[in-house]
C-alpha cells in the first residue's frame, strides 16, 4: 500500500506529505527498462549513497536488497513527517486527514490503526471476495470488441481494483467515477495545487459518507471502522477520514499498476506468457517473479533516520531522508541472480515489492489476488494476445513514487 501524498515535489517547500527526495537527479519520472541500469550501476558502487534532496536538505539512497531490507525494519527510520517537518514553513494546503495518514506515523499510533484495519486484508477475508472479483473481471472483459484492441489499464487494471475498495468501503457506485478522478488525481506529478484540491475533495466526501453510515449503519469495511472499539479507544473523526482515503486510493493505484506491469512483463517474455497461456493455473506460482520483476512500487514512502545509522557501510547522519528503491533493490544480483530476467522458476517470495517490516502493505493479499484473478482470466479467455503497438510507443505516467503505464493496448483472436 502506498500514499500519493508522500510524493515529493521540489518545486515547493517541503510539507508534511511532501517530502524531499534524495534521488530526484537519478530517478526521472518512470522511464522503461534503462532506469533498472541506471540503479544497477549506483549499486554495483556502493548500495547506499549521499544523494541531493530539494532545498538545502541532503539525503541517502538506498538501492541494495540486504539495505533496503534493513533499512524497512531498522526503529530508527522514522515515517512520522509531521515531526520531521515541524516547524518549517510550507506553501502546500492538503487536507489535514490526507497529511497525516497511516503510512506517516510511527509506533504506538501505527500499531493502533493498522491493527483496525489488518483483518478486513486476512487471507480468510480476501477469499470472501474472490468470487466477487472474478465476476466483475469476467463482466469487464465482456467488453472487449471483437478484433479491436483492448486497452488492458483502462478496460480492467483500472476499473477492476477501484469497483473492489469502492464495495469494500460501501462507497455507491453512482459516486465511483468522481472519486477514482479525485483519487487519480493525488497522483499528479508536478501540480501540487491538483494534490492540494483532490485532498480535499475526497477528504470532504468521506467525511460525508462516514456521517451517512452513523445515521444508517451496514456492513462495509468503512462501516466496522466507524464501529471499532478497543477497550474504551476508538478512531476520531480525523483518523477515520484518514483510513477511509487511504484505503481508498492505495487499495487500488497500486493494484492498477501491478496488474498492468506484470502483463507488460509477459508479453515482452514470449516464452513466459506461452507457457502461462498454454496452462493459466500456473499464474499464483509465477506471481511473486512478476511482482519482483517490475514493482508498481518503486519507492517506498518517507522515511528520516531518528539517530545516526550505518547501513551498508556507509554512516548516515540523524535528521535526514532515507530514500529506499524497491524496484532496484528487487533487481539486486546478490539475492536474485541474473535479476533482469523474467524467469518463471524462481523463488521470488522475498520480494520486496509490497515493502517489509511493520509497514508492509495491509493490502498486499488484496492485491495479490486481484492481479491473480484477472491474469488467470485474461490468459484462459485470451491466450494469444500480444502487443498492439510497438513497445517504445507505451508511455509511463508521470510521477516518481509509483511506476505504473499510462495505457497497455492489447489484440487477441476472437476466442
Amino acid at each position: 500500500m502506498t500514499d500519493p501524498t508522500q510524493e515529493p515535489d521540489s518545486r515547493q517547500n517541503s510539507s508534511p506529505a511532501d517530502p524531499p527526495h534524495p534521488a530526484h537527479a537519478a530517478h526521472p519520472a518512470h522511464p522503461p527498462h534503462p532506469a533498472y541500469a541506471a540503479y544497477a550501476a549506483l549499486r554495483s558502487t556502493c548500495p547506499v549513497r549521499p544523494a541531493p534532496g530539494s532545498g538545502e536538505r541532503p539525503g541517502f539512497l538506498v538501492t541494495g536488497y540486504a539495505e533496503a531490507r534493513e533499512a524497512l525494519g531498522d526503529s530508527r527510520l522514522s515515517k512520522d513527517t509531521a515531526a520531521f517537518f515541524a516547524g518549517k514553513g510550507s506553501r502546500r494546503r492538503l487536507h489535514p486527514a490526507v497529511a497525516h495518514t497511516m503510512l506517516a506515523s510511527d509506533p504506538p499510533r501505527h500499531t493502533r490503526l493498522r491493527k483496525l484495519v489488518t483483518r478486513a486484508f486476512t487471507t480468510g477475508a480476501v477469499a470472501e471476495l474472490r468470487p466477487f472479483i472474478a465476476r466483475v473481471t469476467d463482466e469487464l472483459l465482456d467488453q472487449w470488441p471483437d478484433g479491436e484492441p483492448f486497452d488492458v489499464v483502462a478496460g480492467l487494471a483500472v476499473p477492476l481494483p477501484v469497483i473492489v475498495i469502492c464495495r469494500l468501503l460501501g462507497i455507491p457506485p453512482h459516486d465511483r467515477p468522481e472519486v477514482q478522478r479525485w483519487s487519480g488525481q493525488l497522483f499528479a506529478a508536478g501540480r501540487p495545487d491538483v494534490v492540494d484540491a483532490a485532498s480535499h475533495a475526497l477528504a470532504e466526501y468521506m467525511t460525508g459518507l462516514i456521517a451517512t453510515k452513523r445515521r444508517d449503519p451496514g456492513g462495509s469495511l468503512l462501516d466496522r471502522l466507524v464501529a471499532a472499539r478497543d477497550g474504551d479507544d476508538r478512531l476520531s473523526e480525523e483518523e477515520l477520514v484518514s483510513l477511509a482515503v487511504l484505503l481508498l486510493v492505495a487499495g487500488h493505484e497500486t493494484t492498477t499498476n501491478t496488474l498492468g506491469n506484470a502483463l507488460l512483463a509477459l508479453l515482452q517474455h514470449p516464452a513466459a506468457l506461452a507457457r502461462l497461456g498454454a496452462d493459466p493455473d500456473g499464474v499464483p506460482a509465477a506471481l511473486d517473479e512478476l511482482l519482483r520483476f517490475d514493482s508498481a512500487v518503486s519507492t517506498a514512502t518517507f522515511r528520516f533516520t531518528t539517530e545516526p545509522v550505518t547501513l551498508g557501510g556507509t554512516d548516515i547522519p540523524a535528521g535526514v531522508p532515507v530514500l529506499i528503491a524497491l524496484g532496484a533493490a528487487n533487481r539486486d544480483p546478490v539475492r536474485f541472480p541474473a535479476p533482469d530476467r523474467l524467469d518463471l522458476d524462481r523463488d521470488a517470495s522475498a520480494h520486496l515489492a509490497f515493502g517489509h517490516g511493520i509497514h508492509r502493505c495491509v493490502g498486499a493479499p488484496l492485491a495479490r489476488a486481484e492481479t491473480e484473478i484477472a491474469l488467470r482470466a485474461l490468459l484462459t479467455r485470451f491466450p494469444d494476445i500480444r502487443l498492439a503497438v510497438p513497445p517504445d510507443e507505451l508511455t509511463w505516467r508521470p510521477t516518481r513514487l509509483v511506476r505504473g503505464l499510462e495505457s497497455l493496448p492489447i489484440l487477441a483472436s476472437t476466442p
